[in-house]
């Protein structure tokens, strides 16, 4: 079986967002990845690396997972209505909507979470319920036919899943070895339930610009 995976890019899109979903879903014999955006031109991470996309949206064919990652860029995302016009086309003959971090707003703001199961990265989660959906605090939230990652490390749990979903167990675990996903983080600091308050406060800090501009587009949230 050929599967076809299309993960959205874009200017300030988290590398690892598109990296973590990319490797897993290339690890399968016969998959064909696009990484689609409104053109070919080189975009800039988050992290200052350069990527490209190999599908425009004009040429992007249907998807078996349609795959929108987060990071900074999504905020001008959310009032883009040539990239909230692809999504939802995409969206309409992709047999999976998925989305990893923050990308799940722009799902929102396409209105494609209403009513539905969802999460994304904790300092995002709570602006959820402002585009219908129903926030869920876990690594990876399936409702039908979306499946939602949390944040940034979580695309390759994501990724796994939909593997095992598509294909089968068997086949999800041989990606997983073959990738070598084997995690054992050196400090118990990864969510906000196990991280200090310092350390909370100084990640919310260097956050603080993005959740404003998010605030600026869609509100306080409840």
């Amino acid at each position: 079986m050929t599967l076809s995976f299309g993960i959205l890019i874009f200017p300030n899109v988290q590398l690892l967002d598109v990296a973590g979903p990319n490797d897993a879903f290339a690890a399968v014999p016969g998959a064909k990845v696009h990484l689609i955006w409104k053109n070919c031109d080189p975009v800039t991470t988050t992290s200052g690396m350069e990527i490209r996309a190999n599908t425009t949206f004009s040429e992007c064919p249907d998807l078996d997972v349609l795959c929108i990652p987060g990071g900074g860029g999504v905020n001008p995302l959310l009032q883009d209505e040539e990239v909230l016009g692809f999504v939802r086309r995409a969206a309409a003959n992709a047999r999976y909507i998925t989305s990893v971090c923050t990308g799940s707003l722009v799902l929102g703001r396409a209105g494609l979470l209403k009513g539905k199961h969802a999460t994304s990265h904790w300092n995002a989660v709570d602006f959820l319920p402002q585009l219908g959906a129903i926030p869920v605090r876990e690594r990876v939230v399936k409702d039908g036919n979306l499946y939602t990652a949390g944040g940034i490390t979580s695309g390759i749990d994501f990724g796994l899943e939909i593997l095992s979903e598509l294909l089968g167990e068997e086949e999800a675990r041989t990606v997983q070895l073959a990738i070598e996903y084997a995690p054992a983080p050196p400090f118990s600091s990864g969510t906000p339930d196990e991280a200090a308050p310092n350390i909370i406060a100084e990640a919310r800090r260097r956050m603080a610009h993005s959740r404003q501009e998010r605030l600026d587009l869609l509100g306080e949230p409840a």
